[in-house]
């Protein structure tokens, strides 16, 4: 991921807890705050030492980037996300990873293609 795309600072993170809203599933937590005037969307991770040792903290934070390098298109711009790993994510594999970030992203309503008409696109749900 780009630097423009990822939430670094401690007081950014902060931000986002206080203002944003939380979207949930067993998987994941997603913190979203809506930011004006910002061309992009943002990504911060918090993957907890819970979750595993650095090896498995580190490829769950591997496969959530590359869920939203892949997805750039269907997520909506002008956000921030911070991604909240929860404990059954050490275990699965990508496409497992994938499936269940997009469900919570389209429970946020920040998913492209749960909107009917948008770009030919049909609700997926």
């Amino acid at each position: 991921m780009n630097k423009k795309n990822r939430v670094k600072k401690n007081e950014e993170f902060q931000l986002i807890f206080k203002n944003g809203q939380s979207f949930a599933n067993r998987q994941f937590v997603v913190y979203v705050l809506k930011k004006e005037n910002q061309p992009n969307f943002r990504i911060g991770l918090s993957v907890s030492k819970k979750i595993g040792k650095a090896v498995t903290r580190n490829r769950v934070k591997r496969y959530i980037r590359q869920v939203f390098q892949e997805s750039k298109e269907q997520i909506q711009t002008g956000y921030d996300f911070v991604i909240i790993a929860r404990m059954p994510v050490a275990e699965m594999d990508y496409y497992q990873v994938k499936k269940s970030l997009i469900h919570v992203l389209k429970r946020a309503k920040v998913w492209k293609g749960n909107k009917t008409g948008h770009n030919g696109n049909e609700c997926s749900e």
